[in-house]
């Protein structure tokens, strides 16, 4: 999760002349930076240069110059060079100054991404937030237990994430309205910090994401109603998806993946009719996919239930969704047909390149969304691409029937995988109209037919896998199908470049059979010509074996052979 914060502007930036810096501050910035290994990064900050406010990475107030915002994050290098070029890509590192508690009027501190030793936040250090209205210590080392926040007056926006933060997750006041702790060892369960709540809570963004908290998500989400986004992916919640979210009406994104829960999708949700975002991938979650998904929630741009137990049909009413413009059921029990009306996701149809990404508004600015997806046969996270990808994905369920002719018309489609089902009948004839298409995986099906010469016309086409159908005929030719492996084509009846011979591939295992039962075969012509000689031998053979003496035997035989030359 990232945000925007559209509520503080740099003055510089606007162009407004600033007043002279206090004295008092001046000296408090002069003791912060003896406690701080910058490297150079505020060399600028020197006594010398009297008035701080034209310090880099400073900012006053224009009226009475006292500095309200300090932007010391190392992702601010931009920021900071446009007012000096010794900032470079530079990073602080050393200890925190308890000085920074003397600039009383500081409303912005930034301490992102830089390179401070593994250490624990001291105490002092969170007074500030009484005061402040946005803290980012994100992507540093600071270790040790988050205190309760529960003395700010101001309206807060807090980012302690990618950090070494252990304990339980904190209290916080009601003035908190962004709240991100996501990719620290947090652990415990959400109740204590979920329920109890006296007053309606002003928190719009919560991101716990990546940490250990466990047990289940709690039922008590009336007094949260003002939430707009909500990450809590792989942690180990466990349960169900409580009904009391469907009080979050505001809400706008909802992500609960790899995570252990169980039961089915709460009808309660019908109320969040602002839903952008449905993320569920990678639980247990089971029953049908709610058919009032596509009736109520008519907003949604994003379906992600991939690695459920979801069983039943996929609901016609999914193709009532304009805006859809990723479906992914995949990893399923899906059965029945793909639903011909798909062309009616008319966000699919587009062909139009938006590089905007999907945010979301909230009070202090906008929210971006992110995603994790298979793309390609591997899984790949989406943040500032996210609103580029197009895709459907219904692999590995129990889906039958064809391919619907219908598929063909989602012309600015970027990913179609239908792997792993028991789809029969042939390739859509016209799957070159798909002109965007970077990856199509159809295989483990029971295609038949040839593949359409229209695929040859896929330009962007980079991942490929028809393989373990029923497919014949030659791989067009003169195409960029020629590029792909032969591993596309395994288990097929295709011939042609680029497999290797001309005849239809098939896998080793069936060479191998093939092997042992010419092996095992029987030459009945070989059998017969050595019947024949065992018999004339044995005819010989055997008077001998039988007669007392061999010289009699052999006189006899030579006495009639005599007597019968004698008569010719």
């Amino acid at each position: 999760m990232l945000l925007c914060l559209n509520i503080f502007t740099n003055n510089f930036s606007k162009g407004i002349p600033q007043s002279s810096c206090i004295k008092s501050e001046r000296q408090a910035l002069l003791k912060i930076k003896q406690q701080l290994k910058d490297s150079n990064m505020l060399a600028d900050w020197e006594a010398r240069n009297e008035d701080c406010c034209k310090w880099v990475r400073v900012f006053c107030d224009t009226v009475t110059g006292h500095v309200t915002e300090l932007q010391l994050g190392s992702s601010n290098d931009t920021i900071a060079s446009s007012r000096s070029k010794k900032a470079g890509s530079l990073k602080l590192g050393g200890k925190l100054s308890p000085a920074l508690l003397d600039l009383k009027h500081l409303s912005y501190l930034d301490l992102s991404n830089n390179d401070f030793d593994p250490t624990q936040i001291p105490d002092w250090f969170w007074n500030l937030t009484s005061h402040l209205r946005y803290l980012n210590i994100s992507g540093n080392q600071f270790q040790g237990k988050i205190p309760n926040l529960l003395t700010n007056q101001a309206s807060l926006v807090l980012d302690l994430s990618f950090n070494n933060f252990t304990g339980s997750l904190p209290g916080i006041s009601l003035n908190v309205t962004v709240l991100d702790l996501s990719n620290n060892v947090l652990s415990g369960s959400m109740s204590q910090f979920l329920c109890h709540k006296k007053h309606q809570m002003k928190l719009e963004v919560l991101n716990l994401e990546d940490n250990h908290l466990s047990g289940e998500i709690p039922d008590c989400w009336e007094k949260w109603r003002s939430l707009v986004a909500i990450e809590l992916c792989n942690n180990n919640f466990s349960g169900g998806i409580p009904s009391s979210m469907g009080a979050l009406t505001s809400l706008e994104s909802l992500h609960l993946r790899n995570n252990h829960l169980e039961g089915e999708i709460p009808d309660s949700l019908t109320n969040c009719t602002q839903l952008l975002t449905l993320d569920f991938a990678a639980n247990h979650l089971s029953g049908e996919i709610p058919s009032w998904m596509g009736e109520r929630l008519s907003k949604l741009i994003i379906i992600s239930f991939q690695s459920n137990r979801f069983h039943g049909h996929v609901p016609d009413q999914i193709c009532g969704l304009s805006s859809l413009q990723i479906l992914d059921l995949s990893h399923n029990n899906l059965s029945g047909n793909i639903p011909s009306c798909i062309n009616n996701l008319t966000a699919m149809i587009s062909r139009k390149m938006s590089y905007s990404k999907i945010s979301y508004n909230t009070s202090k600015g906008c929210f971006f969304d992110n995603m994790a997806l298979m793309m390609k046969g591997v899984v790949l996270d989406y943040s500032n691409t996210l609103r580029l990808i197009k895709l459907v994905d219904l692999s590995d369920n129990n889906l039958s029937g064809e391919i619907p002719a219908e598929m063909t018309m989602l012309t600015g489609l970027l990913s179609l995988n239908l792997s792993k089902n028991h789809l029969v009948g042939k390739i859509p004839s016209n799957i070159g109209a798909i002109k965007t298409l970077e990856c199509v995986d159809l295989s483990e099906n029971n295609l038949s037919g040839k593949i359409p010469d229209s695929m040859s016309k896929l330009n962007f086409l980079s991942y490929l896998n028809l393989s373990y159908n029923n497919l014949i005929g030659q791989i067009p030719t003169g195409t960029q199908l020629q590029s792909f492996s032969a591993s596309s084509f395994l288990g097929t009846k295709l011939y042609g470049p680029p497999l290797s011979t001309s005849k239809p591939l098939v896998p080793a295992s069936n060479i191998v059979g093939e092997l042992v039962d010419n092996r095992t075969q029987v030459d009945w012509n070989f059998i017969c010509m050595e019947f024949g000689f065992w018999c004339g031998f044995l005819c010989v053979a055997c008077p001998l074996l039988f007669t007392d003496s061999w010289d009699e035997c052999i006189f006899s035989i030579l006495t009639k052979l005599k007597i019968k030359h004698f008569f010719e």
